[in-house]
């Protein structure tokens, strides 16, 4: 794969300009970022107009599933452009009864009916309001080590530092523990210690709150930016047995590890749960229009069935989005891509991984299904003390700086949070190009690794 058009600086940089002069970037201090002007995408591969090529690690913001610029999507795009661009919600289209029949096959259990959002963040936000609407009920409990959207209780529920700012006390969120047997909270020492003690630890918190004040608990399946840590056998079946025991109503958060990513077409597959909500966003059309829903269970679905739905978007499954994911789901069955997603993990990414933790010192843990994996780097591993304080910036970050800037040069463009590196590439990524990434993280841990002590 080489780039589809010759270097070209002056038109980069002219592209840097405006953006610099109008672009307001999310998550960022805007003097203090400088960011790349790419010039083309396909497959696996981006590159910038000064001709520099780099293997995607991040699949975007682990959407692109199947990849830049897949032509059957593109073309899907383009015909229904020409067909009919936009209709409002309210109208039957085929397109979008397609989209929805074809996720909901793909669901667990009853979860038949779909409503369509523009992103994650809003589903998650549909999500909630439909459990507190069907229980009477107000709190929601989430976990610490979480990501559920920017939106307003999207961004409660959320448990990662992002939050911290648009934190209120009116949003009817409590935090609990996760299992995490890496950084237990529980001191446990196996995943059935960590599975049985942080299931106590949801249910003590459920008796503290009060069971007839909690409306939902919302789990990301497999948490995503938080470090792609893969629930312990056992503990979502747990917390679906709660959730029965309650009345609480189940919402797992699927925006990041469904269409694939972790080598099934939804996580909870893994783990034979169905929860009564799942939220889609990402993979569902490979980002390529923004699209989101909220999978619903038949009991909830029917709350609405004469009772009016308090909520809608303009654009709510609009038709070149739903094209896109009709096409998106039809590539990836015919191109077998959930399966290469999960042959990559089990035979490429998941040894590589493993070996190169056997080799660098930085790295004290390596996680992950699929497509869907996290290094979690260290200073010390006999300590598990993190590479980087939690949250870091600036000179306190300077040892992940120093490991991304030595992924690029290596032609990879990392997937850094904190002090992890995700490797998240697309789910039909090939095996050599998951062998090249490995090389290049190989290299970049090197530089890592003098940060170890």
């Amino acid at each position: 794969m080489t780039p589809h058009v010759e270097p070209d600086p002056q038109a980069g940089a002219a592209v840097k300009a405006a953006d610099r002069a109008h672009v307001f970037h999310s998550w960022s201090a805007q003097g203090l970022i400088d960011p790349l002007a790419v010039a083309g995408a396909e497959g696996s591969y981006f590159w910038d107009y000064d001709g520099n090529r780099y293997l995607d690690f991040t699949s975007g913001l682990v959407y692109t599933n199947i990849g830049y610029q897949h032509p059957k999507v593109v073309a899907a795009i383009q015909e229904q452009a020409g067909k009919l661009a936009t209709f409002a919600p309210a109208f039957a289209v085929d397109v979008r009864s397609e989209a929805a029949r074809l996720i909901a096959e793909r669901t667990p259990g009853d979860l038949d009916k779909i409503f369509f959002t523009n992103g994650g963040a809003e589903a998650v936000e549909n999500a909630v309001r439909m459990a507190r609407l069907h229980t009477g009920r107000t709190k929601v409990l989430s976990a610490y080590r979480s990501y559920h959207g920017a939106t307003s209780t999207a961004i409660n529920l959320t448990g990662d530092p992002r939050r911290w700012a648009s934190d209120n006390g009116t949003a009817g969120v409590v935090r609990f523990w996760a299992p995490f047997l890496y950084r237990s909270p529980f001191y446990a020492t196996t995943e059935a210690e960590e599975s049985a003690r942080a299931l106590q630890h949801l249910e003590d918190t459920i008796a503290f709150e009060g069971p007839a004040t909690v409306a939902a608990i919302i789990l990301e399946t497999v948490p995503g930016t938080a470090g792609i840590m893969t629930p312990p056998p056992g503990y979502l079946a747990g917390v679906r047995e709660i959730c029965d025991k309650y009345g609480i109503v189940f919402i797992l958060d699927e925006v990041m590890a469904g269409f694939g990513r972790t080598g099934k077409w939804f996580a909870a597959e893994h783990f034979d749960v169905v929860p009564d909500l799942m939220t889609f966003a990402k993979g569902v059309n490979s980002g390529y229009v923004p699209l989101g829903g909220v999978a619903i269970s038949a009991e909830i679905a029917a709350t609405f069935d004469k009772r009016p739905y308090p909520g809608g978007l303009t654009y709510s499954g609009h038709p070149l989005a739903c094209a896109a994911a009709v096409a998106t789901i039809q590539v990836m069955e015919d191109e077998k891509v959930v399966e290469n997603a999960a042959h990559i993990g089990e035979n490429v990414l998941g040894p590589g991984l493993r070996e190169l933790a056997e080799r660098h010192p930085s790295v004290g843990e390596v996680r992950g299904m699929g497509v869907f994996w996290a290094l979690d780097l260290v200073k010390n591993r006999e300590t598990r003390e993190p590479l980087v304080p939690y949250n870091a910036a600036g000179e306190a970050n300077a040892p992940m700086a120093a490991f991304g800037a030595a992924a690029k040069k290596q032609g990879l463009w990392p997937f850094v949070n904190m002090n992890r590196t995700h490797a998240v590439p697309a789910c039909n990524v090939s095996e050599a190009e998951a062998k090249e990434g490995l090389a290049a993280l190989d290299a970049a841990l090197s530089v890592a690794d003098e940060h170890t002590v």
